[in-house]
């Protein structure tokens, strides 16, 4: 796991003057050097991807569906090595690796299938006034051009797959630009695509420098804009491009509301067990993690202890071992950022009722209770293990105390009412509700995207070649309707 890996431009693998090492986060052995395209070999991609567009737009749907039957069967062959890939690049404890691989091969089935049935057309007649008699309308969606697909670190397989699959489904090209930090899980999606017969030219895998991104932004043969990852990055994105289609899948701190009603010893074990998982699951470092617990002042007393012992729970250490529940950080400055706030937390007047310790890479499991609004930790997302906990006085307080944030990705409410759960989903200002469960479940096939700082756009394979595409009429006149 140590050579030099190639990059795909244009459908080919190349290589640049230069490379780059990944290390583990974990230990920080070296596991591969990538090598870095040049400009002139991106400026390849580009002009590929720009010079394929209308060849690929009229590929056959079972051309398109094919390739991406292909990928997701490939990845289920290779799903150990593949995941052992992203632990080692990552340091996610390779059980939930394992799960990362899974959750991309059904992304890829997905839009196999979306691929089949998407862009049937839909025709309306026009004669409703007498002007239109003999005219009906057949609207169809065709790409809107080349997709810029940018990737974060935290999810390096998933994350790329919901930017590629989409693309292809539709027949738009994409330049995938992986993560610096975890470039090898987005290559080895290069490895399968050129298994594929898609046209030459149609997809790239590019890690480029962070640095070299504005350029790639500007680009007007770059249409699409896909963006995982900060809100200040993808902000500046949008900002700097404002003619542009951008998608922006952004941060969060999301928030599990326990009511009144969630009161049993088995409610509230369960929802102490899924908030310490998901709370730490992947270091804490997801968009949708649970950051924030509300809850009732009725089940507060209860529900905190059982929290804190099912966090204390957690087994932290090696990402190579089955048992692990909680891995590194993706390094140790991610880390010392969450050491950091944690401890500005507690001199604020926070009160840490487990964790609060870091070594290298590593951020324990942490629990902070009565923390100050004003604290960094309350008004940003954290991107790792730590969790504070909230007493509120009912519903109302509970649903104000969630939407008292910048954010508006996910939350999730604990209640066993129906009518309960018809309030939150009008009452929440976020993209999904989780009911009966943490804001953390996502399943690929929903849409999935946020409000307010959280980003704009919705991924979820479907929803994402919808908004890689565009409505097109096309008037038919003299007909005997």
């Amino acid at each position: 796991m140590t050579s030099t890996h190639a990059f795909w431009l244009a459908g080919r693998q190349a290589t640049g003057e230069d490379a780059f090492d990944v290390t583990s986060p974990w230990d920080g052995r070296l596991v591969a050097a990538v090598s870095i395209p040049t400009d002139a070999q991106v400026e390849e991609a580009v002009a590929a991807a720009y010079a394929v567009e209308a060849e690929f737009a009229a590929t056959p749907a079972h051309v398109r569906a094919a390739a991406l039957d292909h990928v997701s069967k490939r990845l289920v062959e290779r799903t150990e090595e593949i995941a052992q890939l992203i632990s080692a690049e990552n340091g996610k404890p390779i059980k939930w690796a394992r799960g990362e691989v899974g959750r991309a091969v059904s992304v890829f089935r997905f839009a196999a299938e979306e691929a089949r049935r998407f862009n049937g057309g839909e025709a309306q007649r026009l004669d409703t006034d007498a002007g239109g008699t003999g005219r009906l309308a057949l609207t169809r969606r065709f790409p809107r051009g080349t997709v810029l697909g940018i990737a974060p670190f935290n999810f390096p397989l998933n994350l790329c797959a919901h930017k590629v699959a989409p693309a292809i489904a539709v027949g738009t090209p994409i330049i995938l630009k992986p993560a610096p930090a975890t470039p090898l899980s987005g290559l080895i999606l290069g490895e399968l695509l050129a298994e594929t017969d898609l046209p030459a030219g149609s997809w790239s895998v590019l890690p480029v420098a962070n640095d070299k991104m504005p350029a790639l932004v500007q680009d007007e043969r770059l249409p699409v804009i896909s963006f995982t990852g900060s809100e200040t990055v993808g902000y500046a994105i949008m900002d700097s491009v404002p003619r542009k289609h951008c998608t922006l899948e952004l941060g969060g701190n999301g928030a599990a509301v326990v009511l009144a009603d969630w009161a049993s010893d088995e409610d509230l074990d369960w929802a102490a067990t899924r908030i310490a998982t998901f709370s730490n699951y992947q270091a804490g470092q997801s968009c949708i993690s649970v950051q924030r617990v509300i809850a009732d002042a009725s089940v507060y007393e209860r529900l905190v202890p059982k929290i804190v012992a099912a966090v204390e729970a957690q087994v932290t250490g090696d990402p190579n071992d089955a048992a692990t529940d909680v891995g590194p950080l993706v390094n140790e400055d991610a880390a010392k950022r969450v050491e950091a706030w944690v401890d500005e937390a507690v001199k604020a007047g926070a009160s840490l009722l487990t964790g609060g310790k870091r070594e290298g890479a590593s951020y324990a499991p942490t629990v902070l209770a009565d923390v100050p609004a004003d604290t960094t930790i309350s008004c940003e997302e954290v991107f790792g293990p730590v969790l504070t906990v909230r007493r509120v006085e009912g519903e109302a307080e509970a649903f104000a105390a969630v939407n008292d944030s910048k954010y508006g990705l996910q939350a999730g409410v604990f209640t066993h009412d129906l009518q309960t759960a018809f309030r939150a989903h009008r009452a929440l200002e976020v993209g999904g509700v989780v009911v009966g469960d943490v804001p953390s479940y996502r399943a690929d096939q929903m849409p999935y995207g946020g409000v307010k700082q959280s980003g704009v756009g919705r991924e979820g394979v479907r929803f994402a070649m919808d908004d890689y595409t565009y409505e097109r009429v096309m008037v038919l006149t003299g007909l005997a309707l």
